[in-house]
């Protein structure tokens, strides 16, 4: 079988190779700005940027994808095309690429990146249709196995984090920093921790009351964040700044305000940063008591988590091969429609010439005798290109789109169709 043309490039960088700080210097600040540049070079485009991946999916080539990436000044990316960016896509929806795998929030992801890319319009017809496939093989994966069982999503990871680092949450007070999906995920697996208190901010303080109601928590003012910081033992920070909302200095005077009056020492507080980009000023971790974790250290919770998950991903990987082909097949099948359509064009054309021929050799036949010619001529048309369609979609489907085509060009104009060498 020849291989399939699936005109479909993604490059970018993920957690698989990058760190945190990588990631976050390959992020495209202005989303408008880069689909706007990407739209005349090709097919259709689509950014997908999350804490822990940025991804440039495109219809089109890989070569074209990896020049406009090394002329926008990012390098040191990976490149999948064709099937092999098929199935990226499929394990990337299916949560089998995910650092935590299983997780669930992918999806929503993915249907975000589609929804601007069509309000942007590069999301052309074919990127749809893959990124639409894509959601439906994620979701049947998740119905057919238990692969999001246990920590699935990076807030419920930092949460686990957060736990392993201070023993128990049990009767401590936490501060998270954000409202919006990832913050709503913290503050959901929080809340099944037996928590004295859980502080919510945000810069909007109604959306830090929404969800600080939600989970029976306290919404706290953002000119406040410092003052909270004093009191609580754990911080979690989610927001989708473009810029840090912890700040170093400000920081360590918080920090001195938790000092235990014999030892000199303030009490250690466990800073987990889980934006991107990043929520806390660099060097912050450098603060005397402050314990500083990012998206890299959530890294061992998969680990730990994945054990009781790996049969549930190799079925996972097993059903996202299978659809793979299915879809394969489905999408070269389609292909030989601009063929066939080329091939009827020609016939038909053949086909209403000779009718009137015939009918004009007849002299003046009445309505019922040309009816029965036009009825005669369509069906012969119909029969002998039978064999011949088959054929040029059973090559369609084979990914052998020059053996439809010279199939097409032989019917069509009677070229010839140049046979394989024979094996020695």
């Amino acid at each position: 079988m020849a291989d399939p043309v699936v005109p479909l490039a993604i490059a970018g960088v993920s957690h698989h190779t990058a760190r945190v700080t990588t990631i976050e210097a390959f992020r495209f600040a202005n989303e408008e700005e880069f689909l706007a540049a990407a739209r005349d070079r090709f097919g259709g485009v689509l950014l997908l940027q999350t804490c822990n991946r940025v991804e440039v999916i495109v219809e089109g080539d890989a070569a074209a994808l990896r020049a406009f990436l090394t002329g926008h000044g990012r390098k040191e990316f990976f490149v999948h095309d064709g099937p092999g960016a098929l199935r990226h896509l499929f394990a990337l929806a299916s949560g089998i690429d995910s650092m935590i795998v299983g997780e669930d929030q992918i999806i929503g992801q993915l249907k975000k990146a589609l929804s601007d890319a069509q309000e942007a319009g590069t999301a052309s017809p074919f990127l749809e249709t893959c990124i639409n496939k894509a959601i439906h093989v994620g979701i049947e994966v998740r119905r057919r196995t238990l692969i999001n069982r246990g920590s699935v999503s990076i807030g419920s990871a930092a949460v686990q984090l957060a736990e392993a680092e201070i023993g128990t949450l049990a009767g401590k007070h936490i501060l998270v920093v954000g409202s919006g999906e990832m913050g709503l995920l913290v503050a959901q697996a929080l809340a099944a921790k037996h928590l004295t208190a859980m502080y919510v901010a945000n810069r909007t303080y109604k959306r830090a009351e929404i969800l600080a109601g939600k989970i029976g928590g306290k919404a706290v003012k953002f000119n406040e964040l410092y003052h909270y910081i004093t009191l609580s033992d754990v911080v979690i920070s989610c927001t989708s700044a473009p810029h840090p909302v912890i700040h170093k200095t400000e920081l360590s005077h918080a920090m001195r305000e938790r000092c235990w009056p014999v030892e000199g020492h303030p009490r250690p507080l466990i800073l987990v940063d889980i934006a991107q980009p990043r929520d806390v000023e660099d060097g912050a971790g450098t603060i005397d008591g402050v314990r500083l974790y990012t998206i890299d250290d959530l890294r061992t919770v998969n680990e730990q988590t994945m054990t009781t998950r790996k049969a549930e991903a190799d079925r996972a990987h097993g059903f996202v091969e299978a659809e793979l082909a299915l879809f394969l097949r489905h999408l070269n099948r389609k292909s030989a429609d601009e063929y066939l359509a080329s091939l009827y064009t020609w016939a038909e054309t053949v086909r209403v010439r000779e009718r009137e021929r015939a009918i004009s050799r007849m002299g003046s036949p009445d309505e019922k005798t040309t009816g029965i010619v036009d009825d005669l001529t369509r069906v012969l048309t119909k029969k002998l290109l039978t064999d011949a369609t088959f054929s040029i979609r059973t090559s369609a489907e084979e990914g052998d789109l020059v053996a439809a085509e010279a199939l097409v060009r032989a019917i069509t104009r009677g070229d010839r169709i140049e046979q394989d060498p024979p094996k020695e």
